[in-house]
């Protein structure tokens, strides 16, 4: 998956517009212009396209975490330069925060059962012996069942 499609897949998830986007980006003391956001949330066809750049989207993600579970004390997170599949789901279950049933849950609301060790095997740290990519078929059910677990009815 793209950057463009994980933010606009958050988007709709979350249902909210452009300016509150800006808004959750805007928490970690990173600019962005409403402009610049609608340019990553346009399709990739459209004339206005901006691709997403890995650090950028690792910041709307450190957004949403102070969005939706509030500032930590002390400094905050300096944003990834590269991104993962791993990386990007363990921010969505710190910013969701979830535990590992919820995740396992959500996974099998879209028709995607994993085991628990397999789930844990995500988080681990690249080079451990137990560490396994979480590839985008398994990255794109956990977006479709979080929609699903949030909004049941969108």
């Amino acid at each position: 998956m793209t950057n463009n499609d994980v933010l606009r897949r958050l988007r709709y998830i979350l249902n909210v517009d452009d300016n509150k986007m800006a808004a959750i980006y805007h928490l970690t003391g990173e600019k962005v212009s409403e402009n610049q956001m609608q340019h990553w949330l346009q399709k990739d066809e459209d004339p206005g396209f901006a691709e997403m750049p890995d650090e950028e989207l690792a910041v709307f993600l450190n957004g949403l975490i102070i969005e939706k579970r509030g500032r930590k004390d002390g400094p905050q997170p300096v944003p990834e330069k590269e991104l993962t599949n791993n990386i990007l789901l363990k921010k969505l279950k710190i910013a969701f925060q979830l535990k590992d049933f919820d995740m396992l849950e959500i996974l099998k609301l879209a028709d995607q059962e994993i085991s628990k060790h397999e789930l844990s095997a995500f988080f681990r740290k690249p080079g451990h012996k137990n560490y396994r990519i979480c590839n985008d078929q398994i990255f794109r059910k956990f977006l479709t069942g979080l929609q699903m677990k949030i909004s049941p009815s969108g």
